[in-house]
């Protein structure tokens, strides 16, 4: 391969054939790496002053990658979690260079070498009840957009799902016309799983796939834009954040919270949690790998942690000091 042309063939066979044929990729693996590759191209094109065409892999170093990872997390105000996942899309692709293209071994060497930075187990954000009720009745149901909104924040708060989740979901998903409704979420590494619906939630899917005239057994999209398309991430997180606008005029305790459509997921697990649902059905019930995942919400629960003094007879009063009666020994002590 030459300099010009070996970056472009490189990027389209880790794609094509490394995630796709090879590793079976899901959609959303697939973007995910997409995007925090492109974004590298496009920083390394602006600091090589080149087109991203004219790019070899050579212009993608340790130097530069460190310096990309750097405006991510310091301009771009990235979260450390966030710069670590763009780190290991690059990483991925670099192991696809260091198999496919000896020349470049000892870049891809280099910059498999970065490692990935260490971050503190942030609190998990949750609502209480009140807010997570005043969040979703903020959408104004006279219109199309305020009934679509609503029924998201209502899918997202009442089925835990992933904002992705969410959004990939199509009418065939759903089972409404049942006894125990419930809908089939697509998760992380294509892991599939069943989730149960409230009554509340069936009444609100019913009329908005009759408003938009879907049929349960279409492969078409849930939750749309203006235009028919699937919803976009950035779609859902401007929903939540505009819901959030208008809650806050009745909760005004919301401006202080950090929400996003995450902390949905977070406050039905925390809901669960309180009712006294085990951290195994939790894990199940959210899609995590492990229980450790779901342990967290568990170490979140302060007033969980205050019964559990209460109930352990634990009052806080510290018993009085030993005073030894031996003058010599009352010496020691008063040393």
């Amino acid at each position: 391969m030459s300099a010009c042309s070996s970056l472009p063939a490189l990027l389209e066979s880790f794609f094509r054939s490394r995630l796709i044929k090879q590793r079976n990729a899901s959609a959303s693996t697939i973007a995910s790496y997409r995007d925090a590759l492109r974004m590298l191209i496009l920083f390394a094109a602006d600091q090589a002053g080149r087109k991203p065409c004219d790019l070899a892999v050579e212009h993608l170093d340790r130097d530069l990658v460190l310096a990309f990872l750097d405006e991510l997390q310091h301009k771009r105000k990235n979260t450390i979690q966030t710069r670590n996942a763009r780190l290991s899309a690059i990483r991925s692709f670099f192991h696809h260079v260091a198999a496919s293209d000896p020349a470049s071994l000892g870049v891809a060497q280099r910059v498999l070498a970065i490692p990935v930075k260490k971050s503190h187990t942030e609190i998990t954000h949750h609502l209480a009840r009140q807010e997570l009720d005043a969040l979703i009745d903020a959408p104004d149901e006279r219109t199309r957009r305020g009934r679509r909104d609503r029924t998201l924040l209502l899918f997202l708060g009442r089925t835990g799902a992933r904002v992705s989740e969410a959004l990939g979901v199509d009418a065939s998903d759903l089972r409404l016309d049942r006894a125990r409704p419930q809908v089939l979420l697509r998760g992380k590494g294509r892991k599939e799983r069943i989730v149960p619906l409230p009554d509340d939630l069936v009444r609100a899917l019913k009329a908005l796939m009759d408003e938009l005239g879907l049929d349960a057994r279409e492969e078409r999209p849930l939750f749309v834009g203006t235009h028919g398309e699937r919803l976009t991430r950035f779609g859902a997180t401007h929903i939540v954040r505009r819901a959030v606008a208008t809650a806050t005029l009745r909760r005004p305790e919301l401006a202080r919270k950090s929400v996003s459509p995450h902390a949905l997921r977070h406050t039905l697990a925390m809901t669960l949690l309180q009712s006294g649902v085990d951290l195994l059905t939790i894990q199940a019930w959210l899609g995590h790998a492990q229980v450790a995942t779901t342990h967290r919400y568990a170490a979140a629960d302060v007033e969980m942690m205050r019964r559990g003094l209460d109930k352990a007879g634990i009052s806080g009063k510290q018993p009085a000091r030993f005073q030894p009666k031996d003058p010599v020994l009352r010496l020691l002590e008063s040393l």
